[in-house]
């Protein structure tokens, strides 16, 4: 967020429940086991820009992962991208419309999101063990290349 003067993350959610199924299937897991999930929003110069969503497996994150549920509000990326070890996927991005899970998500942070997002997924591993981070990007992202 270099377009910004500030720039910070505030944690909306923070805890265990099922994770959607295309998600579960990414993490490997299988049926309604439940994962741990953490979502938050990046606000630049106080602004909600993105809204991120993580999932892990319960067993990584008392494992591997440790270190995901301590963030408190600290942003993933830098764990993510100061670990040598960290392997990241593919990008794949999606336009979410209202009736989209992830849309849901935005509306329960508080936020008051047009009827359609992009959305940005990436797959990471750490000894073969994944994290699943989905970044929804917020309109007011786009007034950041006017400064």
């Amino acid at each position: 967020m270099a377009r910004s003067n500030n720039f910070r993350v505030e944690r909306r959610f923070q805890g265990t429940r099922p994770p959607a199924i295309d998600e579960a299937a990414l993490i490997g897991l299988c049926g309604k086991q439940f994962a741990h999930v953490r979502e938050v929003v990046l606000l630049a110069d106080e602004v909600p820009v993105v809204f991120a969503h993580s999932v892990v497996t319960l067993k990584d994150l008392s494992g591997i992962w440790r270190s995901v549920g301590k963030l408190g509000n600290r942003p993933l990326a830098a764990a993510l991208f100061a670990n040598p070890l960290v392997k990241r996927f593919p990008l794949q991005y999606r336009l979410i419309n209202r009736h989209h899970y992830l849309h849901a998500r935005v509306r329960a942070a508080g936020l008051n999101p047009p009827t359609r997002l992009w959305a940005r997924r990436s797959l990471f591993h750490l000894h073969e063990r994944p994290i699943l981070v989905t970044e929804v990007f917020l309109p007011e992202i786009l007034r950041l290349n006017e400064k």
